[in-house]
């Protein structure tokens, strides 16, 4: 072995002054707690899909997709539970274990038996195996073959195995071998150095060697003898280039070794200082998302963060994890730990304060300074503390040779520790909230309201100036928080809801429009607005100079929780919200509508998971403190920002009648020309899609459609069914979208669903055709008998038809004639007495009569013709009448009265029966009104006369033969014109029940003469 000189001199001047870089590193274990079968991981990797699979030690196989594992074992087909190696290819997974190869084809293992596997790799189209024993073949043809190559070599464990592009390198545990090919007809074969080699890379046209004991040798590809040993670290087990140019060197004692790639110095190292369980690590793999994950031996998985959060727990010095209060004072952020009192972070690290006295066991919910840098901390139950820190002389003796006492005086910092409480005169021990003012301390109490104070520490007394309480208008006394303004008014929120102010010592309630009982947690003042964060409802906002309109935040996006226990602005101009879900950073315009939101959980670096009520500040650099349930985190600000990929989406499975289809490979049958023939009977089918994000597997979701339809709402749902689907072609598609609502590109999958005999088009056409045939058979055969009835029918119609019309005509000729014989009876009883009456009423009948007679030849004449004919018989029955009465006619008809037909004499029986069985029989004058009116279908008609009334007029009358003949044919006229009961006759009743006349009305079909 020959080594540079400079080199190893170099390497060990850089290890002797290591440098360790300041990262914002985090680690976040997955164990058997999480349900990881086993905490031993030998090996890790991910696939296309985004699952990460891991190999253990006697837990057998697991995949995980960032929230949940799932697991396989010998009892599912693996001949052995302890996984050593694994390689994914075309959808296939190849494991490694003790007992041989073993390939997952969707959910069945298909085993091959071989000496234990170390290593699967893949080169130039062929699956090699490194085993205890030398190295295997897998073979397109489904075989498992062993390769001779030398006999040292084939008795050999090969632990990793390389092709550079020109020479294969091996990595075994007695040497380091390069050779042109792995065959026994290698015609070039050399064993570069001799030593238990576990890992074998190419970087930089360089290859590096790892060595279990004697670290790792650096060589040129091509002349192997321009080469170096980085003699640590020590005991390594494998090796991964990770960010471009760096090496993590995996051991089994020491955790990680990072290396930077161009000088091999150290960079840092990982171990069980930095938070891992074990030091025993297996390797180190990045996936698709830049996030790297560490195997280990005993202490399951982790993820490991690169980002702008650095947190501290009681790992890393605090003296517990639930931060309640978070402030940054001049010298040093100062926060409270769970019932253990305060700590203080600056330069110099954490320091946690002396438990001194009852009040540090307690829970400290506020801490403020003043301008003198005095701290002051609330807390339940105990009261107030004030720290006050002071200078003050403090004398200091020396001596000389001479003997002689010199006194000189110095000034020293002194700190004293004061409690206010009720026992000195405090309205409460409970405080929310803490102000210190330069004039007066402020303090909002839990159930007291809100105080104003003086504290002299010379005396140890207190001065309460005054309690803003109920009687002030404060109907609320949960306050949960409490701030000052820059116009250096002083807000309060509280757990009802209630938002207000003190100014000059007065309460003013401000309406927020928030539903009551809506709890206030934090209220933030920022430029021109003022913010609220809320319980359920979000982030609410108005104008600071008139906050009488408050609105929700809203936009492009949606928080992650609505339940805000934290507000922030950093120096960028984004807006932090901290909930129980971690934080969001909300990025938001002019108009405070929300751009984009950027969440942070526990799988994004922040650890602390859910924040703690107003536990947040800034300090002069700019970092955030959030302080949360597990421990307090530090956001550094920074302009770099993790790369965010758009998400993939995949079919796994296509079910028809609830059963997998297992013959398909979706992958190819994804957004392919392939399309899946089905019967008529399947017509029920499932789809079954997945979209793998390890940093945030709930946020993923999903839209489909079938066909044309618009795209469905986005859901979280990964299946999808179908049932009683159409007959033809069908196109599935899915879309997927991450957190950050990057959408992937669609999928889709074609099927086609064949129609049943009696819907295909052939047959149908043959039935209709047949049909067609048969129809015409039997229309020849009946055509003719068609063809005689039909004639038949027609002479009955034509018989029948002319049959009606004579019966109609005998009923007008049966009217006719008793209309005449009534008007001569009368003429008859004129012509003793009134001769020029009688003459009068000869030559108006003549006139009637003579319209009449032309009238009756008629089927139908216009009511304006029918109008002029009852006029003029009107104007008769007047002559002849005994006593004068007075008669109306109303039209109010749509059309005209001209354009409207109707049956001759249809309405005269019913005027004359008015007259003269009506308005002559009674004793008062006489009043006939006749009404026509419209509508959409019929002409109504009225007839109303003021008489002795119909029903008492029939009883007096003499019964003869022609008594009431006129009504009778002319109700049967109109039964045949309308049909049954449209005629309706009632007598007029005074409210005293007297008769006051007879009403007719009866309607018939509106025919007109266009």
């Amino acid at each position: 072995m020959k080594l540079h000189l400079k080199y190893v001199l170099i390497v060990f001047c850089f290890f002797g002054t290591i440098q360790v870089f300041a990262q914002n590193s985090q680690l976040r274990s997955y164990t058997i707690a999480d349900g990881l079968p086993q905490s031993q991981v030998y090996d890790i990797l991910q696939d296309d899909m985004g699952y990460l699979w891991l190999g253990t030690q006697g837990g057998g196989l697991a995949n995980f997709d960032g929230d949940a594992f799932e697991v396989w074992n010998e009892s599912d087909g693996l001949p052995s539970n302890y996984i050593n190696a694994l390689y994914y290819s075309n959808d296939s997974l190849f494991v490694g274990s003790r007992k041989g190869l073993s390939i997952k084809v969707k959910n069945r293992f298909i085993n091959f038996e071989s000496p234990q596997i170390l290593q699967i790799y893949s080169a130039e189209n062929t699956l090699f195996i490194g085993t205890k024993k030398g190295v295997y073949r897998y073979s397109k043809n489904k075989e498992l073959q062993k390769i001779t190559i030398n006999p040292e070599i084939d008795r050999s464990e090969v632990n990793s195995i390389l092709f550079d592009g020109n020479w294969y390198w091996l990595a075994t545990n007695n040497a380091l071998w390069k050779l042109n090919e792995l065959s026994e007809s290698a015609t070039e074969q050399s064993k570069v150095e001799i030593n238990n080699f576990k890992s074998v890379l190419l970087h930089n046209n360089k290859i590096l060697a790892a060595t279990f004991d004697d670290g790792v040798f650096i060589m040129d590809v091509e002349n192997t003898d321009d080469q170096f040993l980085m003699p640590e670290p020590s005991r390594i087990n494998s090796m991964s280039i990770q960010n471009e140019d760096e090496l993590w060197i995996a051991t089994d004692n020491d955790g990680i070794t990072i290396v930077e790639t161009e000088k091999f110095s150290e960079i840092k190292r990982l171990n069980t200082a930095g938070g891992l369980a074990t030091p025993h690590i297996r390797k180190v793999i990045n996936d698709d998302n830049g996030n790297l994950w560490i195997a280990t031996s005993g202490g399951g998985f982790y993820k490991y963060f690169q980002n702008n959060f650095k947190h501290f727990d009681e790992r890393t010095g605090l003296k517990g994890n639930r931060i309640y209060a978070v402030h940054n004072a001049l010298d040093g952020l100062w926060f409270s730990t769970s019932e253990a009192g305060l700590s203080k972070i600056d330069s110099t690290g954490i320091h946690p304060l002396p438990n001194e006295g009852s009040f540090f066991d307690v829970k400290i919910k506020t801490i403020t300074s003043d301008v003198k840098g005095n701290i002051w901390a609330g807390s339940d139950n105990r009261g107030l503390l004030f720290r006050e820190t002071k200078m003050v002389d403090s004398l200091v003796f020396s001596s000389s040779e001479t003997y002689l006492i010199q006194i000189d005086t110095v000034s020293v910092e002194r700190t004293t520790n004061h409690i206010i409480d009720e026992s000195k005169g405090f309205p409460s021990d409970w405080v929310r909230t803490i102000i210190a003012e330069d004039d007066y301390t402020w303090a909002a109490t839990y159930a007291h309201g809100i105080v104003k104070f003086n504290y002299y520490s010379e005396n140890d007394s207190v001065k309460v100036r005054k309690t803003f309480s109920m009687r002030d208008g404060i109907s609320d006394m949960l306050i949960r928080d409490f701030v000052k303004a820059p116009n250096g008014t002083f807000w309060y929120a509280t757990q009802n809801g209630h938002l207000g102010y003190i100014e000059n010592n007065k309460v003013t309630v401000v309406k927020t429009g928030l539903e009551q009982q809506t709890a206030i947690g934090t209220v933030l003042f920022h430029e021109d607005y003022i913010f609220l964060g809320t319980s359920g409802k979000g982030i609410w906002y108005a104008n600071s100079t008139d906050p009488s309109h408050f609105q929700q935040l809203k936009g492009a996006k949606n928080l992650s929780s609505n339940n805000i226990y934290q507000l922030i602005f950093d120096d960028q101009g984004y807006l932090w919200a901290g909930s129980e879900r971690g934080v969001d950073k909300i990025e938001m315009n002019s108009a405070n509508e929300i751009i984009d939101i950027y969440h942070f959980g526990r799988n994004d670096g922040f650890l602390g998971i859910e924040t703690c009520l107003n536990a947040v500040d800034k300090d002069e650099q700019g970092n955030l403190w959030f302080g949360a349930i597990y421990g307090l985190t530090k956001h550094i600000p920074s302009e770099s920002k993790k790369a965010s990929l758009p998400p993939t989406v995949y079919f796994t499975g296509v079910e028809e009648r609830y059963k997998n289809i297992d013959s398909l490979i979706l992958k190819d049958w994804t957004n392919s020309n392939k399309v899946l023939q089905l019967t008529p009977e399947q017509t029920q089918l499932g789809f079954s899609f997945r979209t793998v994000d390890v940093d945030h597997p709930n946020e993923i979701e999903y839209r489909t459609k079938l066909d044309d339809t618009d795209w469905s709402p986005w859901v979280k749902e990964n299946k999808q069914n179908f049932a009683g689907l159409a007959y033809g072609p069908h196109d599935f598609s899915v879309q997927s979208r991450n957190f950050r609502w990057q959408e992937s590109e669609p999928i889709k999958f074609s099927f086609f669903i064949d129609s049943p005999m009696y819907k295909k088009d052939w047959f149908q056409w043959s039935v209709l055709a047949l049909a067609i045939l048969v129809l015409l058979g039997i229309g020849l055969f009946y055509i003719r008998k068609i063809k005689a009835k039909n004639k038949a029918e027609q002479e009955r119609l034509k018989t029948q038809n002319y049959l009606l019309t004579l019966e109609q005509k005998a009923l007008q000729l049966q009217m006719n004639p008793h209309f005449i014989f009534n008007v001569l009876n009368g003429v008859k009883a004129m012509a003793g007495t009134k001769p020029e009456k009688m003459d009068a009423t000869i030559n108006s009948f003549a006139i009637l009569l003579r319209e009449t007679l032309q009238n009756s030849r008629k089927e139908h004449i216009s009511l304006d013709q029918e109008i002029k004919a009852l006029r003029h018989y009107i104007e008769v029955e007047k002559l002849m009448a005994q006593k004068p009465f007075e008669y109306t006619i109303n039209i109010e008809t749509k059309p005209d009265a001209e354009e409207i037909l109707i049956p001759p004499m249809l309405i005269q029986p019913f005027v004359e029966n008015a007259i003269r069985h009506g308005i002559l029989k009674g004793d008062k004058p006489g009043r006939l009104s006749i009404g026509f009116t419209t509508s959409k279908t019929h002409l109504h008609c009225s007839i109303i006369d003021n008489g002795l009334g119909i029903f008492k007029s029939q009883n007096e009358k003499p019964k003869t033969d022609h008594q009431s003949m006129a009504l009778t044919v002319t109700k049967e006229r109109l039964e045949s014109i309308s049909g049954a009961n449209t005629l309706h006759i009632s007598e007029i009743k005074n409210e005293d029940g007297s008769i006051d006349g007879t009403k007719i009305t009866f309607k018939i079909p509106l025919l007109t003469d266009y």
